[in-house]
C-alpha cells in the first residue's frame, strides 16, 4: 500500500523489494557488457512537479539506477551546483516527506531508486521512521556521505528491518581497512568517490578512480559506482570501462539550473550518458 498515495504503485506486499530492483539494475548492466547509468536529483527542484517530470524523462533516457537528494542546509560534500539546486528546493517549501513522495514516484517508473542524504535530517525525522516509510515508498536504500559504519548503528539495524541498502563511500584517500569496512558492510553497491573534492562536473575524472576500483574489488563481490566528476558521454564511456556504475548529479542538475524547462537538454545529456556506458572507451 501507498505511505503518500503519490506518484506509482509501491512495490510493498508484491514481493518486490527496492533493493531486489537494485540489484537486478546491475546485473541487467552486468548481463548486458556495460556500466549502469546512476543518476541524481535534488527532489523539490526546479519544483516538485518538475522534478517528477524530470526524473521521468532521465528514465526514459536511459538512468538504471536513481539517486533523489534530500537537499539539506549545511552540506560538506556538494559543489556550487547541487548546493544552488538545493537552496532552491528548500526555498520552495521541499521537505523529507516531500523527498520519501519523489522516491515513491520514480520508483513507481520501475527504476531502483536510492536517497542520498546528510545524516542529520535523517536523524531529525526518526531514523527507524525513515527507514520505514523510505521502504513503503519503495525505495532500494540510502547513501549518506557523512556517516562512516562504525557510527551508523541505528541506521543499520533499521536499514536491515526494512531490506534496505546502507550505502558508504570509499576516496582515494582511504586505506584498505576502511575499504574493507566499507565493503562488508554496504548492501546495493559500492559508492567510489573518483576525489576527496566537492561534487562537479569536471574536465576530466580523476586518475585515481581506476585505482580505487581495483583496491576496492580486493575487499568486495559488490558491484562499484564511480561519482564526481562524470560529464559527458566520454567521460562515461571512460568510467565504464573500469567501474560497475557511473553516477552523475552535477551535469545534469545544472542543465535546469540554466533553464527549468530544458527537458530536451535533460534527455539528450542523459543519452549521451547512457550512450557512454554501453560503449565504453577503447
Amino acid at each position: 500500500m501507498s505511505v503518500t498515495g503519490v506518484g506509482g504503485p509501491s512495490t510493498a506486499g508484491t514481493g518486490v523489494t527496492g533493493i531486489s530492483l537494485l540489484d537486478k539494475a546491475f546485473a541487467t548492466a552486468r548481463a548486458e557488457s556495460r556500466a549502469a547509468l546512476v543518476g541524481y536529483l535534488p527532489a523539490g527542484f526546479p519544483s516538485y512537479d518538475r522534478c517528477i517530470e524530470a526524473c521521468r524523462v532521465m528514465v526514459d533516457a536511459g538512468v538504471d539506477v536513481f539517486e533523489i537528494g534530500l537537499p539539506y542546509s549545511d552540506p560538506l560534500m556538494d559543489g556550487p551546483t547541487i548546493q544552488a539546486a538545493a537552496d532552491r528546493a528548500l526555498a520552495g517549501g521541499t521537505g523529507t516527506a516531500d523527498v520519501l513522495r519523489t522516491v515513491e514516484a520514480v520508483a513507481g517508473m520501475g527504476v531502483a531508486t536510492v536517497v542520498m542524504s546528510y545524516w542529520n535530517p535523517l536523524e531529525r525525522y526518526g531514523i527507524a521512521a525513515f527507514a520505514r516509510d523510505l521502504a513503503a515508498a519503495g525505495g532500494a536504500g540510502a547513501i549518506t556521505p557523512d556517516l562512516i559504519p562504525e557510527e551508523a548503528g541505528p541506521w543499520l539495524d533499521a536499514a536491515a528491518e526494512q531490506r534496505l541498502a546502507p550505502i558508504f563511500l570509499v576516496a582515494p584517500s582511504s586505506t584498505d581497512e576502511r575499504i574493507r569496512v566499507v565493503a562488508e558492510t554496504n548492501a546495493g553497491f559500492v559508492y567510489a568517490a573518483s576525489t576527496m573534492g566537492v561534487t562537479g562536473a569536471r574536465s576530466a575524472v580523476s586518475d585515481r578512480a581506476e585505482a580505487l576500483v581495483a583496491r576496492t574489488r580486493k575487499a568486495t563481490s559488490l558491484p562499484i559506482a564511480v561519482g564526481l566528476g562524470v560529464s559527458t558521454g566520454d567521460q562515461a564511456a571512460e568510467v565504464a570501462g573500469y567501474a560497475d556504475g557511473v553516477i552523475v548529479g552535477s551535469a545534469l542538475v545544472k542543465v535546469l539550473l540554466d533553464d527549468p524547462d530544458d527537458l530536451a537538454g535533460l534527455s539528450a545529456l542523459t543519452s549521451a550518458l547512457a550512450d557512454g556506458v554501453r560503449r565504453k572507451a577503447g
